[in-house]
């Protein structure tokens, strides 16, 4: 079986680390590249950089804020956030990224999916899916675009399927309704487009316990998990993290 990652996120505006709740409320958590440099040291495997206001700004990814981390780490590097174009893409691996994450303009431009993967690879291409709830009591998620502003008019499962088919390497799945919130990931979610697409999928949003992490790998099937406040503000370690997941049966690299 393989192992399944840990992944630390970066949400970066003006050139600090932010956290908020539900994608709102945002407060400051630090420098992104001594954050890079504690996750790389304490064992990460794997860090995204999201620059959240730049698709709403209409600008790309800071390609300074890119290679000030990447300088810190020795593991892989995606970056999200104002990626609208295949040299969006460009500069962004030029900057040090491995990955690029697509999400508003996938959803405008399907084909750039393709674009992308024809130019890096599969691997090189993750697309990011922000959904919510239809109702508190639904079992349908839609999509939202431009940072959870913008519903998007797709179905979170549909649209997992067509980004894989496009030739997305990985699905970046965030709960909108768990965001920040330290709930737990929302597993329905998750296991409904890990059953649907034979690509990885990250399970975002919602980690507020070790607990959380073992449900989101066996109940929502997810391939990594993705958390950001608890080890921002040092809630837990990332070894304590995987030392919990290995004693629950969880396949990890120590």
């Amino acid at each position: 079986m393989l192992s399944k990652r840990i992944i630390a996120c970066l949400d970066v505006r003006n050139g600090q680390v932010v956290k908020g709740i539900n994608f709102e409320g945002l407060r400051s958590a630090g420098d992104p590249a001594e954050l890079a440099r504690r996750y790389n040291t304490e064992g990460i495997d794997e860090l995204v950089i999201l620059d959240i206001t730049a698709t709403i700004e209409a600008r790309r990814a800071l390609a300074d804020t890119i290679s000030r981390v990447a300088r810190e780490l020795f593991i892989p590097l995606a970056v999200g956030g104002g990626i609208r174009t295949e040299d969006d893409a460009a500069a962004a691996v030029e900057a040090g990224a491995d990955k690029v994450s697509l999400n508003t303009a996938a959803l405008a431009d399907p084909a750039l999916i393709t674009a992308i993967a024809a130019r890096y690879g599969s691997q090189a291409v993750v697309v990011a899916i922000d959904a919510k709830r239809e109702s508190p009591d639904s079992d349908l998620f839609a999509v939202y675009a431009r940072s959870g502003k913008t519903a998007a008019g797709r179905d979170a499962v549909s649209w997992a399927r067509e980004a894989e088919e496009r030739g997305a390497g990985e699905i970046l799945l965030t709960s909108i309704d768990r965001d920040g919130t330290k709930a737990g990931f929302d597993c329905a979610l998750t296991a409904a487009v890990s059953s649907a697409v034979s690509i990885p999928v990250i399970a975002s949003g919602g980690a507020g316990s070790l607990d959380d992490f073992v449900d989101v790998f066996t109940t929502g099937r997810a391939d990594a998990a993705l958390a950001a406040s608890i080890f921002h503000y040092a809630e837990t370690s990332v070894r304590g993290l995987k030392q919990h997941l290995q004693r629950h049966g969880i396949p990890v690299r120590l």
